[in-house]
């Protein structure tokens, strides 16, 4: 039976992006499975008094270069997003609804939404372009409407976001194999690592 890695992330989160990028290659290296767990990182930091790189200037200067250097290990587009932070509270929510619509529908959502923030620089903070973003890749802007209201995927969110925090996370991307917790996109040689014993 293949290993499971537990990706915990959030759209607003750079090094989750990266993270997407490179945790199937790695899946697919070592056999394993992902299982993809979309939470709030605002609602993290906030339960865990953590803070975004974003809110200390020397550590957000710091972490552009450091972003850059591993999109091109990944050989992954990368534009910084010029409207960052984005409150990703609706797109979370997307990602959960469009995930209990199936995987099919959820990895597209994922992807154009991941690339719509980290290689093309929309401003998500905006409803009418996520629903640009939307339509443009033939989604239905009422549907994904009508998940944000959701109470289902409302709670649903909150669940999977109270429940990181309860796994000990404190921030994106988190991954969890064995139980044990990996935190940041710079660690992903070692969820290999574990993922291959």
């Amino acid at each position: 039976m293949s290993k499971q890695v537990e990706f915990f992330f959030d759209f607003g989160s750079p090094y989750s992006y990266l993270a997407y990028k490179e945790l199937p290659r790695i899946a697919a290296r070592t056999g394993a499975t992902i299982v993809w767990r979309p939470m709030l990182l605002g609602g993290v930091f906030k339960a865990t008094g953590n803070h975004s790189p974003a809110e200390i200037p020397a550590k957000s200067k710091w972490s552009n270069g450091d972003i850059a250097r591993w999109a091109r290990r990944y050989d992954a587009p990368f534009r910084y997003n010029p409207f960052f932070p984005v409150n990703t509270l609706a797109l979370m929510r997307g990602a959960i609804g469009y995930q209990r619509k199936g995987e099919a529908e959820f990895h597209r959502y994922v992807d154009i939404i991941f690339s719509a923030m980290w290689e093309n620089g929309k401003d998500l903070n905006d409803p009418n372009e996520i629903g640009k973003v939307l339509v443009a890749a033939g989604f239905d802007p009422r549907e994904a409407l009508a998940m944000l209201d959701d109470p289902e995927v409302k709670a649903e969110l909150k669940r999977v976001t109270e429940e990181a925090v309860a796994r000990g996370i404190f921030g994106a991307p988190s991954f969890i194999v064995d139980g044990e917790l990996f935190w940041g996109n710079d660690r992903l040689t070692f969820v290999e690592e574990q993922l291959a014993t």
